[in-house]
């Protein structure tokens, strides 16, 4: 039975780090799932009745497992499996070297499976855990995005200490009576250290992701500031070359009614009012900043014959910085005018409603499918997923800063799939009674 439990512990070691750590997707199909637990139960079922722990079952079961279990290429799944057998057995190795000092004061008298080797499990499955709360999720970075060479280095890592340890235990087992207790209390703290030190490992490597990420956001920011920025300096060249002919066309003006050709003179005059109107702004918001974002996506979407309709005004300028109205409406438009010219129908829609309390922003647009916002939501479509993804990441967090609230979601209107994302932003007025309310509780 302890064959059983022993590779049940271990399955879902890997499991969880696979899932939580890698990001990885369960298969689809159930009978797949199904044939991964099988697989499991019939190795300890195996190692059961012949009573023994053969490395090579151990490696086969783990190995069809994972691949059964997960959907991947077979060389990726290959690679995890074998990265994770060998750094879990590092970390299961400290945690039997704790327990049995804690519990036992030495080490054990062989190397079969003892009762104290599931304790043991549960203990590194705490460290996995922890790891994942204290760095992973906190930082909303994963064992996926961090680079290789942190990953090589803790395996390195994990392979010295435990070649030291597996002398140092021996040594300190064999002449207990010489050295007592204090040695293995020294013992104790030191491995405490190691799992301490994969711990700032990893921290490292996270901090190393999000610096990286930062200067891809800011990158993305200035590319898009860039484009709203030469969209401007072509309308400012417009206007100068229209003001530099502007002379000439009122001389043709004053001839023609000299003339009395005031047939031809009206006609001219519409001519010239059609031209000022290319570069004159065609929406209008309420927000001068919020204008030049929607007006250089209406003239992108203009050019690749994108319907792109803006609904509703704003009374006065909207409750965000500017950098914070680029961030967030610039990555909302951006990804709009991506995912519609794929559509047989492009369109995008700006439905913009102001309360007295909050500024509501609906963006909806056609995709070439439907969109599945539990599992595709911060997913891209671009073949370089490591410079890009960052965008529905960005308006979430930008919504977050001013405590607004976000919605997606794939819907179908008139049989054409749209995908609608839903912002409420506090007006300044709502803040304030905000925090008028924080500092009256206080």
């Amino acid at each position: 039975m302890i064959y059983i439990v022993d590779n049940i512990l271990n399955y879902v070691i890997y499991l969880f780090i696979l899932y939580f750590g890698f990001r990885l997707t369960p298969r689809k199909p159930r009978i797949f799932l199904s044939a991964s637990v099988l697989v499991v139960l019939f190795a300890g079922a195996f190692n059961a009745y012949f009573d023994i722990n053969s490395p090579i079952v151990y490696i086969i079961w783990s190995v069809f497992a994972i691949c059964l279990f997960f959907e991947d290429s077979l060389g990726h799944l290959l690679l995890l499996s074998a990265a994770l057998m060998y750094f879990t057995g590092i970390i299961d190795t400290f945690s039997v070297m704790l327990i049995q000092i804690v519990l036992i004061g030495g080490g054990g008298a062989g190397t079969d499976i003892t009762w104290w080797m599931e304790p043991a499990y549960l203990f590194s499955f705490l460290v996995y855990f922890l790891i994942y709360l204290r760095l992973f999720r906190k930082n909303d970075v994963y064992l996926c995005d961090i680079n290789f060479k942190y990953k090589f280095a803790l395996l390195i890592q994990g392979s010295i200490f435990q070649m030291f340890y597996n002398f140092v235990f021996v040594f300190f087992d064999e002449n207990h009576a010489m050295y007592g207790w204090d040695a293995y209390a020294v013992f104790l703290i030191s491995i405490a250290g190691v799992i301490y030190s994969i711990f700032l490992t990893l921290d490292l490597a996270i901090q190393n992701v999000l610096s990286d990420r930062q200067n891809r956001e800011l990158q993305s920011f200035m590319y898009m500031q860039k484009q709203q920025y030469d969209y401007q300096l072509q309308q400012s060249a417009a206007v100068r070359r229209f003001k530099h002919d502007l002379v000439n066309h009122i001389g043709v003006v004053r001839e023609l009614i000299n003339e009395k050709k005031t047939e031809e003179a009206k006609e001219y005059i519409d001519t010239i009012w059609n031209i000022q109107d290319v570069f004159d702004l065609k929406i209008h918001t309420g927000d001068s900043f919020l204008d030049i974002i929607v007006n250089y996506y209406l003239y992108l979407a203009v050019k690749e014959n994108i319907e792109f309709t803006v609904l509703g005004k704003l009374t006065g300028k909207m409750p965000l910085e500017m950098f914070d109205i680029t961030t967030l409406m610039g990555n909302i438009l951006q990804n709009a005018f991506e995912a519609a010219i794929k559509a047989d129908v492009p369109k995008i829609r700006v439905e913009l409603v102001e309360h007295k309390e909050e500024i509501f922003i609906v963006v909806s647009n056609s995709t070439a499918k439907r969109i599945n916002t539990k599992t595709d939501f911060f997913m891209t479509s671009k073949n370089d997923k490591e410079n890009h993804g960052f965008g529905l990441k960005n308006i979430v967090a930008t919504v977050e800063k001013y405590r607004g609230e976000c919605y997606m979601e794939s819907i179908v209107e008139n049989r054409e799939v749209l995908f609608q994302i839903s912002i409420a932003i506090p007006t300044a007025k709502a803040e304030e009674r905000n925090n008028e309310n924080r500092y009256c509780r206080r």
